[in-house]
């Protein structure tokens, strides 16, 4: 066996339908005693909800989280926090509310509990972004490790079958790199691989019955193990390119990753064939490239960046970005080969075997 590191990350999660009942208990377990609570505008209610379950533990809500954290956003909520002397924040919703209570935490070190209703995986992660000037800087530091995370299915029963999908292969593709990543170890593989086939299993069953309380769970725990491998390993070729595109040209973030992930899929897979066979047998398929994609176009998610926002004469642009640093992947960065690969992705074209 190839020798290895694996340092886990501290992390309490509480895992289950009604979990959320468990909110006050766990805030003072953080020995926290003002929460200030974040959501994006879209998810006020449930924001509103949770400050409802901490009552007087409740400091206030913070609404304004946005995709790719823009720092001014991340300035205001901490100032917010500071004033209402706020002592932990609780953060619910997807992977912009718990980038911005990443931030919060960087500069303050105040402890985040993290409440997921998607399937990003970001709350298991020390990894932060913040973008300025159009630019997306990310970053590690355990300070934004949320503290706790409860996973309670319930409350992911009303997001779209839609969203659920791009959401759960943006997971996807974490534990797909983390099975190719320089640091990898066979703790973070079988992590990758469980986490990917319980995705694989749960986002169809989604899309048949949005309802189905034991495929969001399952999502749920491939999201929480998907997580945890971007936590615990670096990632290469797919994150860049999903990185520069979603904080140069304000693409959605799940959806990047989605059309993406497939292509990046394909530009490695002759250099990463065992990390590619744990994917395809994960997925049931003969191609890792191809089952990602299938998945995503056979559930109504889409497959490419034109119809998302991205325009033609932006794909030198990413592609220069894309290439500004070195960075560890299994495959040389070559210029002309990346900038086939956004091409692809661009007019959605299927992956070949």
């Amino acid at each position: 066996m190839t020798p290895f590191v694996y340092t886990a990350q501290p992390a309490r999660v509480i895992f289950g339908a009604g979990s959320l009942s468990q909110l006050a208990k766990e805030i003072d377990a953080l020995g926290a005693r003002k929460a200030l609570v974040l959501s994006t505008p879209e998810q006020r209610a449930s924001a509103e909800m949770v400050a409802g379950l901490l009552g007087p533990r409740a400091a206030g809500v913070f609404d304004r989280a946005v995709m790719h954290v823009p720092l001014e956003t991340a300035r205001e909520a901490r100032e917010l926090a500071r004033k209402l002397g706020a002592d932990c924040a609780v953060a619910i919703g997807g992977g912009s509310t718990a980038g911005l209570g990443k931030a919060i935490a960087l500069d303050s070190g105040l402890p985040i509990l993290a409440i997921p209703t998607t399937y990003a995986g970001s709350e298991m992660t020390p990894i932060y972004g913040i973008t300025e000037s159009g630019l997306k800087k990310t970053g590690r530091d355990i300070r934004v490790l949320p503290r706790t995370v409860i996973y309670d299915p319930e409350l992911t029963l009303s997001l779209p079958a839609s969203l659920s999908v791009t959401s759960g292969i943006n997971a996807i593709a974490h534990a797909a790199e983390g099975l190719y990543a320089v640091d990898r170890n066979p703790i973070i593989d079988l992590m990758a691989e469980e986490g990917i086939a319980a995705l694989g299993r749960a986002l169809p069953r989604i899309v048949q019955n949005a309802g189905d309380v034991e495929g969001r769970g399952d999502a749920l725990y491939g999201a929480w193990l998907c997580g945890t491998v971007l936590g615990h390993v670096g990632m290469a070729l797919h994150h860049k390119l999903c990185h520069t595109l979603g904080g140069s040209f304000n693409l959605p973030h799940a959806e990047t990753h989605t059309i993406v992930l497939p292509h990046a899929l394909a530009y490695n897979s002759r250099h990463a064939p065992q990390a590619m066979e744990r994917i395809r047998r994960a997925l049931g398929s003969r191609s890792a490239a191809q089952a990602v994609y299938d998945l995503a176009r056979n559930n109504g998610a889409p497959v490419a960046l034109k119809d998302i926002g991205l325009r033609a004469v932006d794909l030198d642009r990413a592609c220069d970005i894309a290439l500004q640093n070195q960075y560890p992947n299994p495959r040389p960065l070559e210029r002309t080969a990346i900038r086939q690969l956004l091409q692809d992705a661009f007019d959605g074209v299927r992956p070949g075997a």
